[in-house]
């Protein structure tokens, strides 16, 4: 339901209109993803543009991933919302933001099998949304406060698929009252920039507990960082990665030191990003030529 755009990492994508109709993709990084753009997930949202745009012209998109697939930090939300914004861009502006939250979800079925916007929502809006409902789709954009998120991304993969296989079917009543409560009271956190009430509402009651077993020194982590004065955090997306926002620049150095130091010690790589919330979404720049 609730998804934060990141400042950092991004991906880099560059569009092209050719003449040649369909999709031509080229990757510039070290992942291998497809280059059929039936199997690739910017692919099937450049293909699904095109077609309603109605034209009988084609889209060369050279991508340049600087978020791992399998990182839990919205590796194909950024693709699918690069494309949706990029091909809309191309063919002058025509879509409107609901239209590109819908193109961009074709992309995430075929990388998650489902279609959800939780992620690829706030890359096209940017801060903070909330996706009260898919059908029909509804985005409450929310008040991003100025805070500091502190990421920690253990180069161990989780994929989205197996995360969620590994879910209760069924949550206890006191379970979801309480995970309710949190829920309702981060978004008035957020709305209001309560910082209190926002360190007291991340506490994820269902997901995490389960999740959590799939990283390694997730308690570890959560535990020393909030000691260090972070507000609170849990896991980005499904894993592996681990997210912690603090209200101050030095908080979150000082949380990212102790996540790198907590991996480095058990001998796990390890990437630390200490960013802000972006603001913008997707941001266009000055072509390379």
């Amino acid at each position: 339901m609730l998804g934060l755009a990141l400042k950092e990492p991004y991906d880099i994508m560059e569009f092209e209109l050719i003449d040649e109709p369909g999709v031509v993709i080229q990757n510039r990084d070290q992942f291998n993803l497809p280059t059929d753009p039936e199997k690739n997930v910017a692919g099937v949202v450049l293909l699904a543009a095109l077609e309603k745009a109605g034209i009988n012209k084609g889209i060369k998109v050279t991508i340049e991933k600087r978020i791992k697939p399998g990182s839990g930090l919205g590796s194909s939300a950024a693709s699918a919302a690069g494309a949706a914004v990029g091909a809309n861009k191309l063919l002058g502006n025509i879509f409107s933001t609901e239209d590109l939250v819908q193109l961009a979800m074709i992309g995430e079925k075929l990388a998650t099998g489902v279609k959800h916007a939780d992620n690829i929502t706030p890359c096209i809006l940017g801060g903070i949304t909330l996706i009260r409902s898919i059908h029909p789709l509804d985005i409450v954009p929310l008040a991003s406060p100025d805070l500091f998120v502190t990421v920690v991304h253990p180069q161990i993969e989780v994929r989205t698929a197996d995360a969620r296989q590994i879910l209760r079917k069924q949550v206890y009543l006191k379970d979801a009252i309480k995970q309710w409560g949190n829920i309702a009271g981060l978004v008035a956190g957020f709305m209001n920039n309560d910082r209190g009430l926002i360190s007291r509402s991340l506490e994820d009651v269902i997901i995490e507990p389960v999740r959590s077993i799939l990283i390694p020194a997730f308690d570890e982590v959560k535990l020393r960082c909030k000691e260090a004065g972070a507000m609170g955090g849990g896991i980005s997306g499904s894993g592996p990665s681990i997210f912690m926002l603090s209200e101050n620049e030095d908080t979150a150095r000082t949380v990212g030191d102790i996540m790198k130091n907590i991996y480095d010690e058990i001998g796990i790589e390890n990437y630390v990003y200490v960013t802000t919330i972006n603001k913008n979404g997707v941001e266009e720049t000055a072509s390379r030529e």
